[in-house]
């Protein structure tokens, strides 16, 4: 059994080019799999290891100047989700394509999970989900605006074509949520900076609430998307009924998999129109390799530009 950990906090790093070779060196040397991204305005992750290795991993990280406080949710895998270790050097650790929008300076309020419920069943409040919208196809929260996007980026121009008005932007609560609560507390970072009184967010994200709030009470609607080889998670944090198309990445049902559209490890429904053959060709034979690494009990691990990468 793998301990998963997905971890984040804004804290301005004076040094990132140090600190990433610094963390790249410790998490291998612990046998870490996984993505951390180190940037001036903090870490961003999700790293996955043996129960006492992430503990250890977790305690080093904790142990830099500014991370005694990281926020981190912990869920567990009977596999590896990862097939290596990549320390990341980013201008933005989650990118919404404006660096002055910096959440160490300015932010919304930080909403806990066992709040989470009255505010958003207040009549005054504008519930958004800031994650994409293949991520909301698989589940929400109850009455939750999708905007539609397909990065995170998008979400500024989306909220610019609203056009709240001045009123409801002094009187109106706003509350924003996503996976881990890394893009929510960014985007409430814009729309403070963009006039937006009210703005509030989840406090560690779906996961986080999944943790705190029992599924009797629960106004979560379906699974959760997450960014590894689980696919998506269940209210309980166990791992979903989703798979992933290899193709595009996309999460995809059982359904979707008896369409004859669908070639594992090549194609699914939404995006066989959009590979051309010498794709689906490359695919399949990635496929195979694959297949034969699984007989060998091995992990495949392929070149990086295989598959269309997922926005986030």
């Amino acid at each position: 059994m793998y301990l998963v950990a997905a971890l984040y906090k804004f804290s301005s790093i004076s040094k990132p080019k140090e600190l990433q070779d610094e963390i790249r060196s410790q998490l291998k040397e612990l046998s870490i799999y996984g993505t951390i991204l180190v940037g001036e305005e903090g870490l961003n992750g999700t790293i996955a290891g043996t129960h006492k290795k992430i503990n250890e991993a977790v305690k080093y990280i904790k142990s830099i100047q500014g991370f005694s406080n990281l926020d981190i949710k912990f869920s567990q895998s009977q596999e590896n989700p990862f097939v290596r270790l990549k320390v990341k050097l980013k201008k933005e650790i989650v990118t919404i394509g404006d660096e002055s929008i910096n959440p160490n300076y300015k932010v919304g309020d930080y909403i806990d999970p066992q709040d989470w419920n009255e505010l958003i069943s207040d009549k005054n409040t504008i519930l958004i989900d800031t994650r994409n919208n293949y991520e909301c196809s698989i589940g929400t929260f109850k009455n939750a605006i999708n905007p539609n996007t397909v990065k995170f980026r998008e979400f500024p121009e989306w909220i610019e074509n609203q056009n709240f008005s001045d009123d409801e932007k002094d009187k109106k609560n706003f509350a924003m949520f996503c996976t881990g609560g890394i893009r929510c507390e960014k985007a409430s970072s814009f729309m403070k900076e963009r006039g937006f009184k009210n703005v509030n967010h989840l406090k560690g994200g779906i996961l986080n609430y999944f943790e705190k709030i029992d599924a009797s009470i629960s106004l979560w609607e379906g699974e959760c998307f997450v960014f590894d080889d689980r696919v998506s998670v269940k209210h309980d944090l166990s791992v979903g009924t989703y798979d992933m198309c290899h193709g595009c990445r996309m999460p995809i049902t059982e359904k979707d998999k008896k369409n004859n559209k669908y070639i594992r490890g090549v194609a699914c429904p939404t995006c066989f129109d959009n590979t051309s053959e010498e794709q689906k060709n490359r695919y399949m034979s990635r496929q195979k390799q694959v297949d034969l690494a699984k007989e060998r009990n091995q992990k495949h691990i392929g070149p990086k530009e295989e598959v269309q990468k997922l926005k986030i």
